[in-house]
Protein backbone atom coordinates (compact mmCIF):
# COMPACT_ATOMS: atom_id res chain seq x y z
CA UNK A 1 0.00 0.00 0.00
CA UNK A 2 1.42 3.18 -0.74
CA UNK A 3 1.11 6.43 1.54
CA UNK A 4 0.92 10.01 1.37
CA UNK A 5 3.68 11.99 2.10
CA UNK A 6 1.29 14.46 4.12
CA UNK A 7 -1.85 13.84 5.88
CA UNK A 8 -4.78 16.16 7.71
CA UNK A 9 -4.86 16.76 11.23
CA UNK A 10 -5.73 19.37 14.06
CA UNK A 11 -2.46 20.45 16.00
CA UNK A 12 -2.21 22.69 18.78
CA UNK A 13 0.21 25.08 18.53
CA UNK A 14 0.97 26.27 22.57
CA UNK A 15 -1.40 26.26 25.44
CA UNK A 16 -4.09 29.10 26.14
CA UNK A 17 -7.99 29.30 24.23
CA UNK A 18 -9.23 27.00 21.61
CA UNK A 19 -7.74 29.16 19.36
CA UNK A 20 -4.44 27.40 19.28
CA UNK A 21 -5.75 24.78 17.69
CA UNK A 22 -5.17 24.59 14.01
CA UNK A 23 -6.58 22.24 10.88
CA UNK A 24 -3.57 21.11 8.55
CA UNK A 25 -3.25 19.70 5.79
CA UNK A 26 0.65 19.20 5.36
CA UNK A 27 1.30 17.13 8.48
CA UNK A 28 4.42 14.60 8.36
CA UNK A 29 2.58 11.09 7.42
CA UNK A 30 3.75 8.95 10.88
CA UNK A 31 6.93 6.57 10.24
CA UNK A 32 6.87 3.36 11.99
CA UNK A 33 9.84 1.93 14.67
CA UNK A 34 10.18 -1.78 14.63
CA UNK A 35 7.59 -2.21 17.45
CA UNK A 36 4.99 0.01 16.16
CA UNK A 37 2.03 0.36 13.97
CA UNK A 38 0.38 2.84 12.02
CA UNK A 39 -3.41 3.22 12.41
CA UNK A 40 -5.93 5.19 10.35
CA UNK A 41 -8.23 6.99 12.23
CA UNK A 42 -11.97 6.25 12.32
CA UNK A 43 -12.82 8.67 15.29
CA UNK A 44 -11.40 9.96 18.37
CA UNK A 45 -13.42 11.12 21.37
CA UNK A 46 -13.52 14.63 23.18
CA UNK A 47 -11.94 14.60 27.12
CA UNK A 48 -11.23 16.55 29.89
CA UNK A 49 -7.09 15.78 29.49
CA UNK A 50 -6.91 17.59 26.01
CA UNK A 51 -8.64 20.37 27.18
CA UNK A 52 -6.42 20.25 30.79
CA UNK A 53 -3.48 20.14 28.68
CA UNK A 54 -4.05 23.12 25.92
CA UNK A 55 -5.20 25.36 29.09
CA UNK A 56 -1.73 23.99 30.83
CA UNK A 57 -4.64 22.75 33.77
CA UNK A 58 -1.57 20.23 35.08
CA UNK A 59 1.12 22.98 36.10
CA UNK A 60 1.21 23.70 39.69
CA UNK A 61 2.91 26.71 38.66
CA UNK A 62 3.57 29.13 35.44
CA UNK A 63 3.30 26.78 32.62
CA UNK A 64 6.43 27.90 31.01
CA UNK A 65 7.82 25.80 33.93
CA UNK A 66 7.51 22.58 31.67
CA UNK A 67 4.92 20.54 33.49
CA UNK A 68 1.56 21.32 32.33
CA UNK A 69 1.11 17.48 31.10
CA UNK A 70 -0.90 15.29 33.80
CA UNK A 71 3.25 13.02 33.99
CA UNK A 72 5.02 16.30 34.66
CA UNK A 73 7.27 15.35 31.04
CA UNK A 74 7.67 18.86 29.59
CA UNK A 75 5.15 19.02 26.67
CA UNK A 76 6.88 20.58 23.11
CA UNK A 77 4.69 21.90 20.45
CA UNK A 78 2.86 21.93 17.90
CA UNK A 79 1.53 18.78 19.23
CA UNK A 80 -1.40 16.67 17.54
CA UNK A 81 -3.91 15.78 20.53
CA UNK A 82 -6.69 12.74 21.13
CA UNK A 83 -6.11 10.15 23.18
CA UNK A 84 -9.77 8.24 22.83
CA UNK A 85 -8.98 6.60 19.05
CA UNK A 86 -10.46 3.70 17.16
CA UNK A 87 -9.53 2.88 14.15
CA UNK A 88 -7.79 0.22 11.42
CA UNK A 89 -4.25 -0.97 11.34
CA UNK A 90 -2.97 -0.04 7.98
CA UNK A 91 0.98 -0.32 8.26
CA UNK A 92 3.44 -2.05 10.92
CA UNK A 93 7.03 -2.27 11.62
CA UNK A 94 10.10 -4.31 10.50
CA UNK A 95 9.23 -6.52 14.17
CA UNK A 96 5.26 -6.47 14.12
CA UNK A 97 3.44 -9.88 12.69
CA UNK A 98 1.74 -7.93 9.04
CA UNK A 99 -0.71 -10.04 9.60
CA UNK A 100 -1.95 -7.34 11.98
CA UNK A 101 -2.85 -5.05 8.83
CA UNK A 102 -6.39 -4.58 8.44
CA UNK A 103 -6.89 -5.24 12.32
CA UNK A 104 -10.08 -3.11 13.78
CA UNK A 105 -8.46 -1.60 16.93
CA UNK A 106 -8.90 0.61 19.80
CA UNK A 107 -5.67 2.52 21.42
CA UNK A 108 -4.88 2.08 25.10
CA UNK A 109 -4.52 5.80 26.39
CA UNK A 110 -2.09 5.35 28.75
CA UNK A 111 0.98 4.03 27.08
CA UNK A 112 4.64 2.54 28.69
CA UNK A 113 6.30 1.92 25.63
CA UNK A 114 6.93 4.88 22.68
CA UNK A 115 9.49 6.22 19.83
CA UNK A 116 11.13 2.55 20.73
CA UNK A 117 11.88 3.02 24.55
CA UNK A 118 10.25 1.55 27.61
CA UNK A 119 9.05 4.71 29.37
CA UNK A 120 9.96 4.61 33.02
CA UNK A 121 6.77 6.98 33.65
CA UNK A 122 3.89 6.22 31.53
CA UNK A 123 2.51 8.75 29.13
CA UNK A 124 -1.16 9.83 28.09
CA UNK A 125 -1.36 9.16 24.23
CA UNK A 126 -1.92 12.58 22.64
CA UNK A 127 -0.10 14.21 25.65
CA UNK A 128 3.16 13.54 25.63
CA UNK A 129 3.37 11.93 22.00
CA UNK A 130 1.40 12.45 19.48
CA UNK A 131 -2.26 10.96 19.32
CA UNK A 132 -5.57 10.71 17.26
CA UNK A 133 -6.66 13.93 15.99
CA UNK A 134 -5.63 13.40 12.35
CA UNK A 135 -5.97 10.87 9.46
CA UNK A 136 -2.84 8.77 10.61
CA UNK A 137 -1.38 7.50 13.95
CA UNK A 138 1.63 6.15 15.13
CA UNK A 139 1.57 3.90 18.31
CA UNK A 140 3.73 1.05 20.02
CA UNK A 141 1.85 -2.23 18.69
CA UNK A 142 1.36 -3.66 22.29
CA UNK A 143 -0.96 -0.60 22.91
CA UNK A 144 -3.14 -1.11 19.87
CA UNK A 145 -5.76 -3.59 20.77
CA UNK A 146 -7.84 -5.88 18.54
CA UNK A 147 -11.30 -5.67 18.69
CA UNK A 148 -14.49 -7.64 17.24
CA UNK A 149 -17.70 -5.47 17.27
CA UNK A 150 -20.26 -4.59 15.20
CA UNK A 151 -20.22 -1.03 16.84
CA UNK A 152 -19.34 2.06 14.48
CA UNK A 153 -16.09 4.04 15.00
CA UNK A 154 -17.48 6.64 16.61
CA UNK A 155 -19.30 4.47 18.66
CA UNK A 156 -16.26 2.56 19.56
CA UNK A 157 -14.40 6.12 20.43
CA UNK A 158 -16.40 6.78 23.24
CA UNK A 159 -15.01 4.33 25.15
CA UNK A 160 -11.02 4.06 25.82
CA UNK A 161 -10.40 6.50 28.36
CA UNK A 162 -13.49 7.03 30.47
CA UNK A 163 -14.10 3.77 30.59
CA UNK A 164 -10.58 2.44 31.04
CA UNK A 165 -10.10 5.37 33.80
CA UNK A 166 -13.28 3.98 35.63
CA UNK A 167 -12.45 0.00 35.29
CA UNK A 168 -8.71 1.62 36.80
CA UNK A 169 -10.57 2.89 39.87
CA UNK A 170 -12.36 0.29 40.44
CA UNK A 171 -9.86 -2.48 40.13
CA UNK A 172 -8.21 -0.38 42.66
CA UNK A 173 -10.34 0.25 44.88
CA UNK A 174 -10.92 -3.30 44.93
CA UNK A 175 -15.00 -2.73 44.17
CA UNK A 176 -16.65 -5.95 44.92
CA UNK A 177 -20.36 -7.08 45.06
CA UNK A 178 -22.91 -5.57 47.19
CA UNK A 179 -20.44 -3.07 48.34
CA UNK A 180 -22.17 0.92 48.15
CA UNK A 181 -20.09 2.97 45.88
CA UNK A 182 -20.83 6.84 45.58
CA UNK A 183 -19.80 8.24 42.08
CA UNK A 184 -18.91 12.03 41.98
CA UNK A 185 -19.93 13.44 38.31
CA UNK A 186 -21.51 10.75 37.52
CA UNK A 187 -23.29 12.23 34.56
CA UNK A 188 -19.82 12.43 32.66
CA UNK A 189 -18.07 10.48 30.44
CA UNK A 190 -15.90 8.34 33.71
CA UNK A 191 -18.82 8.95 36.20
CA UNK A 192 -21.25 7.41 33.60
CA UNK A 193 -18.92 4.43 32.31
CA UNK A 194 -18.10 4.08 36.29
CA UNK A 195 -22.26 3.46 37.04
CA UNK A 196 -22.04 1.05 34.29
CA UNK A 197 -18.75 -0.96 35.67
CA UNK A 198 -19.66 -0.74 39.36
CA UNK A 199 -23.10 -2.35 38.49
CA UNK A 200 -21.62 -4.50 36.57
CA UNK A 201 -19.18 -5.85 39.53
CA UNK A 202 -22.60 -6.04 41.39
CA UNK A 203 -21.77 -3.21 43.45
CA UNK A 204 -25.05 -1.03 44.64
CA UNK A 205 -23.95 2.79 42.77
CA UNK A 206 -25.41 6.17 44.68
CA UNK A 207 -24.69 8.67 41.72
CA UNK A 208 -24.35 12.02 42.21
CA UNK A 209 -25.43 14.60 39.58
CA UNK A 210 -28.07 17.26 38.51
CA UNK A 211 -32.19 16.80 38.35
CA UNK A 212 -31.99 17.03 34.93
CA UNK A 213 -29.81 13.41 34.46
CA UNK A 214 -31.16 11.64 37.29
CA UNK A 215 -33.37 9.57 35.34
CA UNK A 216 -30.55 8.72 33.02
CA UNK A 217 -28.45 7.22 35.67
CA UNK A 218 -30.71 5.49 37.50
CA UNK A 219 -31.25 3.74 33.73
CA UNK A 220 -27.83 3.14 33.72
CA UNK A 221 -28.19 0.94 36.85
CA UNK A 222 -27.99 3.32 39.69
CA UNK A 223 -29.39 2.76 42.55
CA UNK A 224 -30.26 6.49 44.12
CA UNK A 225 -29.15 9.60 42.67
CA UNK A 226 -28.46 12.72 44.84
CA UNK A 227 -28.14 16.47 43.87
CA UNK A 228 -24.76 18.42 43.22
CA UNK A 229 -26.23 20.65 45.61
CA UNK A 230 -27.36 18.40 48.15
CA UNK A 231 -25.99 17.37 52.17
CA UNK A 232 -24.21 13.91 51.78
CA UNK A 233 -24.39 13.45 55.24
CA UNK A 234 -27.82 14.48 55.59
CA UNK A 235 -29.13 12.83 52.62
CA UNK A 236 -27.35 9.15 53.36
CA UNK A 237 -25.84 9.77 56.82
CA UNK A 238 -22.14 9.01 57.97
CA UNK A 239 -20.29 6.37 57.34
CA UNK A 240 -22.56 5.02 55.07
CA UNK A 241 -20.99 3.72 51.23
CA UNK A 242 -18.02 1.69 51.38
CA UNK A 243 -15.97 3.30 48.47
CA UNK A 244 -15.91 6.89 47.14
CA UNK A 245 -14.99 7.13 43.36
CA UNK A 246 -14.42 11.11 42.69
CA UNK A 247 -13.79 12.68 39.74
CA UNK A 248 -15.03 16.21 41.30
CA UNK A 249 -12.99 17.03 45.05
CA UNK A 250 -14.02 20.93 45.12
CA UNK A 251 -15.44 22.75 48.00
CA UNK A 252 -17.72 19.58 49.13
CA UNK A 253 -14.66 17.43 49.38
CA UNK A 254 -14.77 16.56 53.12
CA UNK A 255 -18.16 15.16 53.67
CA UNK A 256 -16.78 12.60 50.58
CA UNK A 257 -15.21 11.08 53.71
CA UNK A 258 -17.79 11.88 55.63
CA UNK A 259 -19.91 9.36 54.04
CA UNK A 260 -17.25 6.33 54.06
CA UNK A 261 -17.58 3.79 56.44
CA UNK A 262 -14.76 2.64 58.54
CA UNK A 263 -12.66 1.06 56.02
CA UNK A 264 -13.60 2.25 53.74
CA UNK A 265 -11.79 3.49 50.11
CA UNK A 266 -11.42 6.87 48.27
CA UNK A 267 -10.16 6.91 44.57
CA UNK A 268 -9.77 10.00 42.38
CA UNK A 269 -9.17 10.59 38.86
CA UNK A 270 -10.38 14.25 38.00
CA UNK A 271 -10.70 17.72 40.27
CA UNK A 272 -13.31 19.28 37.69
CA UNK A 273 -15.07 21.27 41.24
CA UNK A 274 -11.28 22.68 41.80
CA UNK A 275 -8.09 20.60 42.80
CA UNK A 276 -7.10 22.13 46.18
CA UNK A 277 -9.15 20.48 49.41
CA UNK A 278 -9.65 20.70 53.23
CA UNK A 279 -8.57 17.69 54.75
CA UNK A 280 -9.10 16.74 58.98
CA UNK A 281 -6.26 14.53 58.40
CA UNK A 282 -7.88 12.88 61.93
CA UNK A 283 -10.61 11.35 59.47
CA UNK A 284 -8.35 9.72 57.17
CA UNK A 285 -6.17 7.79 60.22
CA UNK A 286 -8.99 7.53 62.72
CA UNK A 287 -11.95 5.72 60.43
CA UNK A 288 -8.33 3.74 58.45
CA UNK A 289 -9.20 5.02 55.20
CA UNK A 290 -7.46 4.43 52.26
CA UNK A 291 -6.59 6.95 49.13
CA UNK A 292 -5.78 5.66 45.58
CA UNK A 293 -4.66 8.42 43.37
CA UNK A 294 -5.01 6.91 39.61
CA UNK A 295 -4.02 8.01 36.77
CA UNK A 296 -1.81 5.19 35.11
CA UNK A 297 -4.06 1.90 34.14
CA UNK A 298 -3.15 -1.02 36.16
CA UNK A 299 -1.62 -3.75 33.38
CA UNK A 300 -4.69 -5.74 33.04
CA UNK A 301 -7.48 -2.72 32.88
CA UNK A 302 -7.67 -1.83 29.17
CA UNK A 303 -7.49 -5.99 27.98
CA UNK A 304 -10.01 -6.49 30.70
CA UNK A 305 -12.51 -3.37 29.38
CA UNK A 306 -11.50 -4.31 25.60
CA UNK A 307 -13.27 -7.99 26.65
CA UNK A 308 -16.87 -6.14 28.29
CA UNK A 309 -17.34 -4.34 25.17
CA UNK A 310 -16.78 -7.18 23.03
CA UNK A 311 -19.08 -8.94 25.60
CA UNK A 312 -21.91 -6.13 25.22
CA UNK A 313 -21.27 -5.96 28.83
CA UNK A 314 -21.65 -2.38 28.86
CA UNK A 315 -23.09 0.51 26.60
CA UNK A 316 -21.54 3.05 24.62
CA UNK A 317 -23.14 6.70 25.41
CA UNK A 318 -22.40 9.00 22.64
CA UNK A 319 -23.82 12.58 23.41
CA UNK A 320 -22.59 14.63 20.12
CA UNK A 321 -20.93 13.89 17.32
CA UNK A 322 -18.86 16.24 15.17
CA UNK A 323 -16.32 17.22 12.45
CA UNK A 324 -12.49 16.95 13.80
CA UNK A 325 -12.65 20.31 11.62
CA UNK A 326 -15.05 21.92 14.21
CA UNK A 327 -13.15 20.68 17.22
CA UNK A 328 -13.14 24.38 18.77
CA UNK A 329 -16.42 24.02 18.74
CA UNK A 330 -17.21 20.13 20.25
CA UNK A 331 -14.43 20.97 23.08
CA UNK A 332 -16.53 24.65 23.87
CA UNK A 333 -19.89 21.83 23.82
CA UNK A 334 -18.17 19.48 26.23
CA UNK A 335 -17.05 21.98 28.90
CA UNK A 336 -20.67 23.11 28.86
CA UNK A 337 -21.58 20.13 30.49
CA UNK A 338 -24.80 19.55 29.37
CA UNK A 339 -24.40 16.05 27.80
CA UNK A 340 -24.26 12.57 29.17
CA UNK A 341 -21.65 10.76 28.46
CA UNK A 342 -19.01 11.03 25.75
CA UNK A 343 -18.01 13.70 22.32
CA UNK A 344 -16.68 12.65 19.67
CA UNK A 345 -14.86 13.67 16.43
CA UNK A 346 -15.25 11.91 13.10
CA UNK A 347 -12.37 11.98 10.77
CA UNK A 348 -14.43 12.11 7.37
Amino acid sequence: MTFPEKMSGVILNGHGSPEMLEWRDDLAFPVPRDDDVIVRVGAAGVNNTDINTRTAWYSKGEAEAGDATWSGTPLTFPRIQGADVCGRVVAVGAAIDPSRIGERILIEPCIREANGDTLEMPWYFGSECDGGFAQYTRVAARHAYAIKSDLTDVELASFPCSYSTAENMLARANVSKNETILVTGASGGVGSATVQLAQARGAKVIAITSASKAQNLLELGAMKTLDRGDDLVAEIGTSSVDVVIDLVAGAKWPSLLEVLRPGGRYAVAGAIGGPIVELDIRTLYLKDLSFFGCTVLEPQVFGNLVGRIERKEIVRLVAETYPLRDIATAQTAFSEKGHIGKIVLEMS
